[in-house]
């Protein structure tokens, strides 16, 4: 499940408050009870994800010292506890599915095939980044249409992009951290392609992530504290690219970890944005 560290879960989990909080009507609030559900389902998916990717991933864990202690790999647990254990993640999940509206069901299940196949990627691609980008925020449409019942694809499809982008932004830089082991075990990443050029490429994917950004906010009307809120979102991005170290992986775990301020950053002026919306409404 990964409880200790709970980075991940909170990178899975602030698309899909980001979209949730556009989706509210103008001067209200974000839907409370679904921002609860969605955090309840962004435990267990994570949770799935990271048994998924270590049953895969066991032979390649034993070769690598930060993974080496995981379960599997560890010979703690066998293969088959691992699937009893992943089918009891998943069961719980789609009763938290189960909740949404039909369109919602039927989106959030297509999802399952990005989840069970990403960790195949590193084998076959440079970019295994990406397709984490296309699963781990697959929530900026599941949230939208939970509150919508279908999705604004002028809103949903450039916070998507952007939470895409996101993604290719600090998983490359936590990828930074095995190079050496990837190298050597023969796994690909964003980290092993760029290279050298690694910070040119980041700073390409936050200007492209900020421009989508403000595309949605333009389709659903956002406001001033929004706005705003991507140009701090910009702010920490560029600090984070300017700093960091590639070649020290204490560095690198502490910039990925501090992207749970840039989606709370975003989050924070959607939900300001959209009360804004109801001053402006008066005025």
């Amino acid at each position: 499940m990964r409880l200790h560290q709970p980075a991940g879960t909170w990178l899975l989990y602030l698309p899909c408050t980001w979209s949730i909080g556009l989706a509210a009507d103008p001067g209200c609030l974000p839907d409370w009870h679904m921002l609860s559900l969605f955090g309840v389902g962004a435990v267990l998916m994570r949770g799935a994800g990271c048994t998924i990717n270590d049953m895969w991933d066991r032979d390649f864990d034993r070769k690598v010292a930060r993974t080496a202690s995981r379960p599997l790999a560890a010979g703690d647990i066998s293969t088959f506890q691992s699937f009893v254990f992943l089918g009891g993640q998943l069961s719980l999940a789609l009763c938290v599915l189960l909740c949404l509206n039909y369109y919602s069901i039927v989106l959030g299940a297509a999802s399952l095939s990005l989840v069970v196949t990403y960790p195949l990627m590193k084998r076959i691609t440079y970019w295994p980044q990406l397709v984490l980008g296309l699963t781990f925020n697959w929530g900026a449409l599941l949230g939208w249409s939970a509150i919508k019942g279908s999705c604004e694809w002028s809103v949903c499809l450039p916070l998507y992009l952007s939470g895409v982008l996101w993604t290719l932004i600090y998983d490359t830089i936590y990828a930074h951290q095995d190079k050496k082991d990837d190298i050597m075990i023969g796994v690909k990443s964003t980290a092993l392609q760029f290279k050298e050029d690694t910070k040119q490429w980041l700073s390409g994917f936050s200007l492209a992530m900020l421009l989508s950004l403000c595309v949605a906010g333009m389709n659903c009307n956002q406001t001033l504290p929004y706005y705003s809120a991507v140009a701090a979102v910009g702010a920490h991005l560029a600090h984070q690219i300017y700093t960091l170290d590639i070649d020290k992986p204490e560095d690198c775990w502490k910039k990925f970890a501090s992207n749970r301020t840039v989606g709370i950053l975003l989050f924070t002026g959607i939900v300001l944005g959209n009360l804004w919306k109801q001053k402006d409404l008066k005025m």
